[in-house]
């Protein structure tokens, strides 16, 4: 008898143990926690970890302790749908990411069929909302509005200069690139040339030279920082005293780490910069407190997390399309400001602004 009810009281506590494991939500974030974009990917888990922290010492979320698992996709395609089904494995019900449009795209196709809520923090191709599902969203902007910016920049500030577009043949870099030519030509004007370059290589003298033999006298890069960045290094060491203008990519101090002083005077469009935000100052404290700048996506990350606890809190449930429905008719405040989203899943927030690298920062132009 005894041994019997040893037995029950054993069989009791695994119960138990195993009911408050299942009580667990299980979130996760994903990006290119390796590889040349990893400065990206520290930005996201930095951002997903602390919004997490912050979830479960204020008790969690719907009263249940919220548990995080970090995807790391590398910006490849292919690595970010294997990422994606792992999530399905393993329970998670919300996806921030990812980073890359190229991975955020196929693996919202994962979410949809899965059942799986997605809020990426990062990925800018129109692509994604417009031909994604009901449960994709995303707290930043898009390529198109980005181009429509820096078109017209363009297109005032370099009349009568003969500009190039270049892009990295990504989903990111050629839309950026394609969106900004296509309001550049919209104002009337004609690109001096338009160049394909490959990602990941450490030699663009030879692109540089063309630009430089063909009179360019601006450089727009729909591409990452790590290119951006060798690009306008090799276009100084040839004495060329070519304009830099690009996007979001190059959000990051590592950009500076590559191009030294040569990356002076390089513009870029990017959101306002949330950690000026007074609602977001507790939080750039406490990251400031742990010895990390939370620059780039760090916020929009911790931001989409905080929309999405938000959102199930007044849903008063976990349920994806009761999530959904939360998302698109309430108001959220978070590091970002008080945000919405639209139809498509959208954000409802400002716009783009320009940005100036100068002395190893960036700040407002």
């Amino acid at each position: 008898m005894r041994k019997s009810l040893t037995l029950v009281s054993a069989a009791a506590m695994v119960m138990a143990m195993a009911g408050a494991a299942q009580a667990d939500i299980t979130i996760a974030t994903a990006g290119p926690m390796t590889g040349q974009y990893a400065s990206f990917g520290e930005q996201m888990q930095r951002g997903a970890e602390m919004a997490v922290a912050d979830l479960n010492a204020k008790g969690g979320v719907l009263g249940q302790t919220v548990v995080l698992q970090i995807g790391d996709d590398a910006c490849d395609p292919k690595q970010a749908v294997a990422v994606a089904n792992k999530f399905v494995a393993d329970g998670v019900i919300f996806v921030a990411g990812h980073f890359c449009s190229g991975s955020s795209i196929p693996a919202s196709k994962v979410y949809e069929e899965e059942g799986i809520l997605q809020i990426s923090p990062a990925s800018t191709n129109p692509k994604l909302t417009e031909e994604g599902g009901d449960n994709v969203f995303r707290t930043c902007g898009r390529d198109d509005h980005q181009g429509v910016v820096a078109g017209n920049m363009l297109a005032d500030e370099y009349a009568g200069k003969k500009v190039a577009f270049l892009h990295d043949k990504t989903a990111y870099g050629k839309g950026l690139a394609d969106e900004t030519l296509k309001q550049y030509k919209a104002r009337g004007k004609k690109e001096a040339m338009y160049e394909a370059y490959t990602a990941g290589e450490k030699d663009y003298t030879a692109l540089i030279s063309k630009l430089k033999a063909g009179g360019v006298d601006v450089m727009y890069v729909g591409g990452y920082h790590t290119e951006a960045g060798l690009m306008i290094r090799q276009a100084r060491e040839q004495g060329y005293n070519v304009q830099l203008v690009s996007g979001d990519a190059l959000v990051t101090d590592e950009y500076w780490k590559i191009t030294g002083n040569a990356g002076a005077g390089t513009l870029m469009t990017f959101s306002p910069d949330p950690r000026k935000n007074s609602v977001a100052a507790p939080v750039v404290a406490r990251f400031r407190a742990q010895s990390y700048e939370p620059e780039g996506y760090t916020l929009y990350t911790y931001g989409a997390i905080q929309a999405w606890a938000q959102a199930v809190e007044k849903a008063g449930s976990t349920d994806l399309d009761k999530s959904i429905a939360s998302l698109r008719k309430n108001k959220f405040e978070t590091v970002l400001g008080n945000i919405g989203f639209d139809g498509k899943g959208d954000v409802t927030a400002p716009g783009y602004v320009w940005y100036i690298w100068k002395d190893g920062q960036y700040d407002y132009r």
